[in-house]
């Protein structure tokens, strides 16, 4: 007798799975503006960073003196930010003509905290201020490690004269450099005591007589009061104390000079310091040459008689 044997049978296979389909990545709007910006992203990631690191600090600093902890808040965050790249390294001098730059750089420089969070930018424009030959300064960052310096410089107009010494000086009378006779500019000579202080005196009594500027060498404020004005052709004219008086004087001595060329003939001084008397030093027999003598006696006749027609 047979027995069959009932051999298990295998579970139904299940149909196989049809392969997913990859999700399409769609990019949004905000990725797809960044992509058309003419920077890389890894750039824009940087400048955000600095925006981010800059804009913490300040609300750091904020809740600092809140909190009355300042000082020492800020400068381990200015550490911070220092030990991650933000230190000035190039300094960038804009509107440097005359002024030294090695100077500047120097200033720019100096405070012993390079971070580029702590920097104090007005106490760097401060010290610059007290440079003579800088009239403004602005003082900024440009991260993220550039200190950029725009000046304006002063202009020079005059050299003064006092104990010995020359300086540049500007139309305000601001000493902008110290000078020698060997490097001293073409530029009118003031001499005395806060000379300096009345150069745009001197400019507007100038303008009075403008014919005369030109032939001017140098100028002294006497005492304190007034001007003796000093010629290239060596002559001396001593104008009276005021503003006023001293511009009357220096008109008529220019209409006088045009009449009667005064200048250039030998007289040693005008002497305009009393409004009502027009006095001539001439030179003494032997202190010049005959035919210079001759030409200072000269001129003093003709004015002589030029004065004497006027009051006839």
């Amino acid at each position: 007798m047979s027995q069959k044997i009932k051999r298990p049978t295998s579970a139904p296979r299940r149909p196989a799975r049809a392969p997913k389909k990859r999700k399409t990545i769609r990019t949004s709007r905000i990725d797809a503006l960044i992509n058309a910006l003419p920077i890389s992203p890894q750039r824009l990631q940087q400048v955000a960073n600095w925006t981010i690191g800059l804009g913490l600090f300040a609300v750091v600093g904020l809740a600092a003196h809140a909190t009355g902890v300042t000082a020492k808040v800020q400068e381990e965050y200015a550490q911070a930010v220092g030990r991650a790249g933000f230190q000035v390294k190039k300094v960038e001098v804009v509107g440097a003509d005359r002024i030294d730059r090695l100077k500047v750089y120097d200033i720019a420089l100096a405070q012993k905290d390079r971070s580029m969070a702590a920097l104090d930018l007005e106490g760097v424009r401060a010290d610059l201020m007290k440079y003579g030959w800088i009239k403004d300064a602005r003082v900024s960052r440009r991260l993220p490690d550039t200190l950029v310096v725009d000046i304006v410089e002063r202009t020079p107009a005059a050299i003064w004269q006092h104990n010995n010494r020359l300086s540049l000086i500007d139309e305000k009378g601001v000493v902008l450099e110290p000078v020698t006779i060997a490097t001293m500019p073409d530029l009118p000579l003031v001499i005395g005591p806060r000379a300096n202080t009345r150069a745009q005196d001197l400019d507007r009594l100038l303008a009075e007589a403008s014919s005369l500027k030109e032939l001017l060498a140098g100028a002294t404020w006497v005492g304190d009061r007034r001007w003796d004005l000093r010629f290239r052709s060596g002559e001396t004219l001593s104008l009276p104390e005021g503003e006023g008086e001293a511009k009357k004087a220096l008109a008529k001595f220019a209409h006088m000079d045009g009449a009667n060329r005064l200048l250039g003939r030998g007289i040693l001084r005008f002497d305009m310091r009393d409004p009502a008397r027009f006095v001539l030093r001439l030179p003494h027999e032997g202190q010049v040459a005959p035919a210079k003598l001759e030409g200072a006696r000269a001129a003093a006749d003709a004015l002589a008689a030029a004065t004497a027609a006027e009051e006839g």
